[in-house]
Parts: structure tokens; C-alpha cells; sequence
């Protein structure tokens, strides 16, 4: 739980404060004055009569009631000042900093419950343990520096671990990124990131609340939660980007189906974040970045779209090289600038400039260069959304009239403009007092075009309704509840499930009588394949024969294959040619299932070219879930093959996640390969893990 004197108390206790500020419980006290806290702040400590100027009290039993209590002493005195100041000094909210619990021994998990028993008996709010506090306008409660420039309108940072909280904002500050909270929630047993977020999103005011949330995440305890009140937020106008730490593959367990062994804890997260809309970042350097990128942006960022149009305005041609290079790559445009608006600015720059793009107006450029080039790609160049401006100096002379210019357009001009300023050190002062005056700085242009496309190709909040439309529920529920046994279904089975979810399948025949599979052949006509029953991987026990062209052929192979070990019968299809795709799904523990999709057949193995969604998917999921696999242009179609119907993709992808969400008995599935020939796509092998 969230209150009012855990955010605003009108009285604060440091359990442990002391004159020696290069401790935590010295540096607590020193941080919480600095900050101009304005309410009544109490110290607690046996052995000092006076702590930094405050008179403090050698025992707690002689406070006066009191809002807050922030405890900085060891671990096994903590759970009795807690149930002292919550039941005789009216405390109700603690931040405890010590460290020496959960975190570390089964003995300080038994010290954190009964801290977290006794908070909730009373009706505290607890952050930590094991935190470096809580920072808002009204109380600077934590132990470390920086402590970042705050504003309302600034980022709102909530960590799950203090020390990376600390290397975050030292990131973040020397951007001139500014701060309206940050939360370092600890151990995180009563109030964890998903509560911070809920009590931002309840409480939320658009126009005295921060706009964008930087998030590091250690561990997800609710999923759902999480991607509530992150959906609801966006929705709201909020932009989330986020650190998931501790979701590498050498988490993922062993498994035997393609999914299995694809699909693992950071694929979860994956599609969680896809479908709340949340920029997902990989380092601190990256989140702070895509911070810098929302703050300078403002109500900006909603306007930009894929296949966005830069200009670069620069006076060094290697960095404008190294951004154009870096924004194609991420699928943006840096297109040429000619005509007859580009022959008038090439004649008001210096002799010797290029206006092609990169605008490169030379090392000696005035300031009033810099703003006829920034003026034309304002008014001037109508295939122009944006404009990136590079300038250092080699510290010949200073550039503060050059970033006053800079200052002022980006004030005025309507097109989002990026300040990359390099020259961190030698221009330092001028820097400096650019920040001062509230903007942002990208002193890479790599690293702020990489986090640029994350934001850009996060796609919007996905819709949370379940698609029925052509799934026949009650048919999908009669066949699982009709399975009795835990282990991979017979081939009828999956035919009957994808049938009832409306995913097409190839014709095809299960038995061991070899009689009854020539005659389906005869039937359906040559060519057909054959496949073995019973072992898991066909392939790699001999167990598939492709375009078998008569019954000869046929006869042997079932004869060949029934002798397969494991082998309980022989599967004969149409043999169908196309496109291979793949689906796949694999329940994660919490989050529910995930589907994975991307290119079919040895290629998912080989290639691990998939990308990933949470069931229930919505359409703009689907698509969006196809459109950012790295294979995607084999999807459309090159050198003269024929693209797939991706309409139909999607809807099969969507399909599956139905089918996913009323057959929660499902743990992992493939379909692999779908083949794509023309406007069809058709399921040729699945396999269904239920339990």
C-alpha cells in the first residue's frame, strides 16, 4: 500500500542518522536537509546528543508520533523498532535501507516477514529492505548521490535494485535528464514495481503528473498486474520504456518440442511488453537514453512513425556518416535534399558547405548559420519530419552563441529537433548551461538513433478482448476435457483441436494398416508424404518420406517406418509445396502463453528467427508480431517468389491464441511447418503438449 505519509510526511524519523555523512545513516539525515524538506525531521541514535544540527533522541520510545520512519541500522534490530513505532508512535510508513535480508539468508527472510506482517497488521507502507530509498519534491529520503535536478514534469524511475539505480541516474544526469520521483523498492514484498505503477496509474493527473515512467525491473511478480496499469498509463498519454534484467536464455529449461526450446522467461517478457506498449531497453545508457528521447520530444512523440524523414544538420561529416548509417538501419530515412529550396541554402552557408543531407555546415559555421539551416528544414523541405543537429568543437573557440541558437529553435520550431553535443568536456560549460535551460543531451548519435528505433517500432497498447470470431469454444473444450492423460495427443486429436480453432489443415490419415493408408493416398492423389507416429523429432530418426509419387514407393516406406522404435503408426498427407512458416506456444509460469511465429521448417532451429506475443493476441499484435521478424522481406516476397497472404498469417496466429486461451492444459505446441502457396496457408505438422 501507497500513503500519503510515505509521499508527503509532515514529520520523518532516521532510525540509525549520524554525523557521518559518509555513511548511510549520516547520509540520509545531510540528503533529507538539502533537499529543503520543510517538515519536522527527528534522529534517533544512543551514543549522539546532536545529529547534524537536530537533537536527537537516544531511544525511540521517546519520540513523539511520527509519519515516517526511515530505518539505516542492522537487520535483527529492525523488526522491533517496526513494531514499536507502529503500534505506540503512530508511524505509518517505513523505508528501510539496511540490507541482510531475504536477499541474503533464509534467517533474514523470517526478519522481512515479520516486518511485512507487522506493516500490514498496522496499515504501513513499506519500501525495502535493502533500498536506497525513496526521492520526491517533498523529502529526498535516500543515502546516495546524484541527487538529479527534480521537476513535475520529469521522469518518474522505479528500480528494483539500488545500486543499478544509482548508475541509472548518474547516466541520466549527465543527459540533463530531469526527475519528478524515483523509487528504489528493494526486496519489494509489500510494494513492488507493479504497485508503484498501480498507484500511479489510479491517482494519475495529466496535468500534474509526470508523462514518462523508466523502469528497472529485476523480477515480475505480476505479470497481469504489470501490463494493466502500464496499458492504462500509455493509454492515458504516458510513455514506459524498461529494463527487464535476469531473462537470458540460460534461464529457459529443457524441452522437447521447437517452441520448448526457443521459447523461454525473456519471450514472455518480450511479448508482455509488446502488448502493453512498453519500450523494452537493454543497458542503462539505452533506457536513459529513450528517456531523453520522451522528455525532448513532449507531445511530439506521438506523431512519429515508421519510415520517419531526418535531416542532419551537422559541422563534422564522420558523425553525420555514422547517424545516417545507424538511422537506416533502423529502417529511417535520411533522403537528399535538392531543388530549388537546397541551391538558395547552399548559397547562405559558408563556401564549401553541402546541403545534400547530412547538411554539413562546416567546422567555422556562425550561429547564424545554424539557424538558416535549421529555418529551412522547418519551412522549407517538405519531406523533412525531423531534425538531428551535431556540434562540438575542438575547443579553438566556445559555442555558447551556437547552443543559445539551438535553445531558442527548439523552442519554437514544430518538427522534433535532437541535440547531439559531443564535446561533453571540452565544451563542458556551454553544455552545461544548454541542460540548464531544461533540454536534453545526446552526446552519441549511434546510441540515440538505436534508442530512437526502439521507441519507434514499440507498437501502441494492444487490445486486451479475446477474438472468438470462427473459433468454436465449446468444441475446443469438449476435445481437451475428453484427454485423459498428460503427454503429446494422438495426430486426430491436434487435427480436431486446429479444426475447431478454424486453422486449416492438410488432408491427411493416421493408421497402421497399410491397407487404409494406400487407400487414402489413392484417394487425396500422388505425390503424398509419409511420416512416423509416436517419436517426437520424425526427422531424426528417419521417420519422414517427402513426394512419394506412387503406391510401390508408399508400401515400403510404412513398411520401413513401422519399424521405426517408438513407432505406433505411419501419417500420409498431400504433398503441398510453399512458403514454410511457423507457430509455436509454450505456457510460462505467471505470464500465461506464449506464441512465438517466424520462417518454417529447419529454420526455426537454425535461423531462431521468431518473434513472440501473449496470448490472447489482437490483429495490430499479429502483424505486428510478423512484421518485425529480421525475415520479414522473405515473407513479402524476393527475387520473383510470390509473398505470402500475411491477412491470413495473422488471423491463424490470433486463432492459435484462442484456441490457447480456453485450453490452459496446453503447455507447448508447434505447428511447423504452415505452408504459404498463393493467398492459402495450410497446417501440415503440429504437435500438442497437454498436461
Amino acid at each position: 500500500m501507497i500513503n500519503n505519509q510515505l509521499l508527503h510526511p509532515e514529520s520523518i524519523v532516521v532510525i540509525g542518522g549520524s554525523n557521518n555523512v559518509h555513511k548511510p545513516g549520516g547520509a540520509v539525515v545531510r540528503n533529507i536537509l538539502n533537499g529543503g524538506y520543510q517538515g519536522t525531521l527527528r534522529v534517533v541514535n544512543p551514543k549522539e546528543d546532536e545529529v547534524q544540527g537536530i537533537k536527537a533522541f537516544h531511544d525511540a520510545r521517546e519520540l513523539p508520533p511520527t509519519d515516517l520512519a526511515v530505518l539505516v541500522v542492522a537487520a535483527k534490530y529492525c523488526p522491533d523498532y517496526v513494531e514499536l513505532l507502529a503500534s505506540e508512535k503512530g508511524v505509518k510508513a517505513f523505508i528501510i535501507i539496511s540490507a541482510g535480508f531475504s536477499e541474503e539468508t533464509p534467517e533474514g527472510a523470517a526478519l522481512e516477514k515479520k516486518i511485512t506482517d507487522t506493516c500490514d497488521r498496522y496499515g504501513c507502507a513499506l519500501i525495502g529492505p535493502n533500498c536506497i530509498g525513496l526521492l520526491n519534491s517533498w523529502h529526498h529520503s535516500v543515502f546516495t548521490k546524484p541527487i538529479p535536478q527534480l521537476n513535475p514534469k520529469g521522469v518518474d524511475f522505479i528500480s528494483g535494485s539500488g545500486a543499478t539505480a544509482v548508475f541509472i541516474l548518474e547516466s541520466a544526469v549527465t543527459k540533463g535528464l530531469q526527475f519528478n520521483s524515483v523509487w528504489s523498492i528493494g526486496n519489494g514484498h509489500q510494494i513492488g514495481i507493479e504497485t508503484v505503477l498501480e498507484y500511479m496509474d489510479e491517482h494519475f493527473d495529466p496535468e500534474r503528473d509526470s508523462l514518462i515512467k523508466l523502469l528497472y525491473i529485476e523480477n515480475i511478480g505480476d505479470p497481469d498486474k504489470l501490463l494493466f496499469h502500464a496499458t492504462s498509463l500509455i493509454r492515458k498519454g504516458c510513455h514506459i520504456a524498461a529494463i527487464k534484467a535476469g531473462s537470458s536464455a540460460a534461464g529457459s529449461r529443457a524441452a522437447s518440442s521447437h517452441t520448448g526450446a526457443m521459447a523461454s522467461s525473456d519471450s514472455a517478457v518480450e511479448a508482455l511488453f509488446r502488448k502493453a506498449g512498453i519500450v523494452r531497453c537493454f543497458g542503462r545508457e539505452e533506457l536513459t537514453t529513450v528517456g531523453c528521447i520522451f522528455k525532448s520530444l513532449e507531445s511530439k512523440v506521438d506523431s512519429l512513425k515508421s519510415n520517419l524523414n531526418f535531416a542532419i544538420v551537422t559541422h563534422a561529416g564522420g558523425p553525420g556518416v555514422m547517424l545516417t548509417d545507424a538511422l537506416s538501419k533502423g529502417g529511417m530515412n535520411v533522403p537528399k535534399l535538392e531543388g530549388k529550396a537546397a541551391e538558395e541554402l547552399k548559397q547562405k552557408l559558408l563556401p564549401g558547405s553541402s546541403v545534400a543531407n547530412p547538411i554539413d555546415i562546416l567546422a567555422t559555421a556562425q550561429p547564424e548559420h545554424l539557424a538558416t539551416a535549421i529555418d529551412y528544414c522547418e519551412n522549407r523541405f517538405d519531406n523533412i519530419d525531423a531534425i538531428m543537429v551535431i556540434f562540438g568543437t575542438p575547443g579553438l573557440v566556445q559555442v555558447f552563441e551556437i547552443y543559445d541558437v539551438l535553445h531558442k529553435k527548439m523552442l519554437t520550431c514544430k518538427k522534433p529537433i535532437f541535440p547531439i553535443l559531443p564535446s561533453v568536456n571540452t565544451a563542458g560549460p556551454e553544455v552545461q548551461e544548454f541542460l540548464r535551460k531544461g533540454h536534453v543531451n545526446f552526446s552519441d548519435e549511434v546510441t540515440m538513433a538505436t534508442a530512437l528505433t526502439r521507441v519507434i517500432k514499440t507498437p501502441a497498447p494492444a487490445d486486451q478482448n479475446v477474438v472468438v470470431n470462427g473459433v468454436d469454444v465449446p468444441k475446443i473444450r469438449r476435445i481437451i476435457d475428453g484427454i485423459k492423460e498428460s503427454g503429446y495427443i494422438s495426430p486426430e486429436k491436434v487435427h480436431d483441436l486446429l479444426s475447431a480453432a478454424g486453422i486449416p489443415t492438410v488432408p491427411e490419415f493416421v493408421s497402421a494398416d497399410k491397407a487404409e493408408l494406400l487407400a487414402f493416398a489413392e484417394k487425396v492423389g500422388y505425390p503424398v508424404v509419409a511420416k512416423v507416429v509416436g517419436p517426437v523429432h520424425k526427422s531424426d530418426v528417419g521417420g519422414v518420406a517427402l513426394n512419394i509419387r506412387n503406391k510401390e514407393v508408399l508400401s515400403a516406406e510404412i513398411d520401413r517406418m513401422m519399424q521405426i522404435q517408438d513407432a505406433t503408426g505411419v501419417m500420409v498427407q498431400k504433398m503441398l509445396r510453399g512458403t514454410e512458416l511457423f507457430i509455436g506456444a509454450k505456457y510460462e509460469p505467471r505470464f500465461g502463453h506464449v506464441v512465438l511465429c517466424g520462417l518454417g521448417g529447419i529454420f526455426v532451429e537454425v535461423l531462431r528467427d521468431v518473434s513472440s506475443g501473449l496470448a490472447p493476441l489482437s490483429y495490430e499484435e499479429a502483424f505486428s508480431m510478423i512484421h518485425s521478424l529480421r525475415g520479414y522481406k522473405i515473407l513479402q516476397g524476393t527475387r520473383g517468389q510470390q509473398g505470402i497472404n500475411e491477412r491470413k498469417y495473422a488471423e491463424i496466429i490470433v486463432r492459435l491464441s484462442t484456441l490457447l486461451r480456453f485450453a490452459t492444459e496446453i503447455k507447448e505446441m508447434d505447428i511447423n511447418p504452415l505452408l504459404a502457396d498463393g493467398d492459402d496457408i495450410i497446417a501440415v505438422d503440429a504437435r500438442i503438449l497437454i498436461e
